[in-house]
């Protein structure tokens, strides 16, 4: 399989923004991917927050079984906490997170008869949520969301109460030294389509999936066993993605598998294991 590498000119960009505002912000809030943490946590961005209060936020964990991971990042002494950034209810929750990561701050700032904004930083690797939890703190459309990476380009502020959020660009690691936990990332679709071979993806990701959650698998497609192409030939099969002479029609089977698997209508599905968690220094 070709190794995935993608970090673009923005990116760069992007990172050296985050250095020079940092020192506005109170705190950082990594957004993770809750089927993915390891995968969609971003070790550069973490040596540049330094000494900074964070917050990890496991979002999309209506896609996810991240309780054992969530308990084990708590466990190392991590602040985290798992969310469904479009479910409304998920703000308070969030918010009081938020507060509880500054709590020694606002008690000095009260001291000292000091009234201003609590700022966070809002960081993450791309696709993984970070303007949808944004809206959702805001109470409305404020930052810009889409279902692809790349979408944020430029940091915007968002005030939220009284909090402000700054929502940045999704930024890689300069390069994808694991490329299992790569592969994940392009799965969950924080990698541009356009610079990855979907169809060995695609693959992969069925391999994966009949490993990891083969009842998602069976209740979709009908799928049982069988090679990675089988798999595909089955999905094809159930969708009638078929060409003239009875051959399949790999590429919409394909495209297919990785859309239903974005959206979450292959089950909920934990990809990372705990041992990738503490590979990313995410637990002890």
């Amino acid at each position: 399989m070709k190794n995935i590498q993608w970090y673009p000119g923005h990116m760069a960009k992007a990172m050296r923004m985050m250095a020079e505002n940092l020192k506005l912000c109170d705190g950082v809030v990594f957004v993770l991917d809750a089927r993915c943490p390891a995968a969609s946590f971003n070790r550069k961005i973490s040596d540049m927050v330094g000494a900074k209060s964070v917050l990890y936020v496991l979002n999309k964990a209506d896609m996810a079984l991240c309780d054992q991971l969530l308990s084990a990042m708590k466990e190392g002494g991590k602040q985290a906490v798992a969310v469904n950034a479009t479910d409304p209810r998920a703000a308070r929750p969030l918010m009081q997170a938020l507060e509880t990561l500054v709590k020694d701050r606002l008690a000095r700032d009260r001291e000292k008869g000091t009234v201003r904004p609590m700022r966070f930083m809002i960081a993450g690797v791309p696709n993984t949520g970070k303007s949808t939890l944004i809206n959702l703190l805001a109470g409305g459309k404020k930052a810009v969301t889409g279902d692809k990476a790349g979408v944020t380009r430029a940091k915007q502020w968002v005030k939220c109460g009284n909090i402000e959020l700054l929502d940045t660009p999704g930024t890689m690691p300069p390069s994808c030294e694991n490329q299992d936990l790569a592969r994940r990332l392009a799965y969950v679709g924080s990698i541009n389509d356009d610079i990855l071979a979907l169809d060995e993806i695609a693959l992969a990701l069925l391999g994966e999936l009949f490993v990891k959650s083969p009842r998602g698998l069976s209740e979709r497609y009908g799928i049982e066993g069988g090679t990675e192409l089988q798999m595909l030939e089955q999905v094809c099969m159930r969708r009638g993605f078929m060409l003239r002479g009875g051959e399949f029609d790999y590429e919409r089977g394909e495209r297919a598998v990785l859309d239903e698997f974005r959206k979450g209508k292959l089950g909920r599905v934990q990809l990372d294991s705990l041992d990738d968690l503490k590979e990313a220094g995410l637990t002890e």
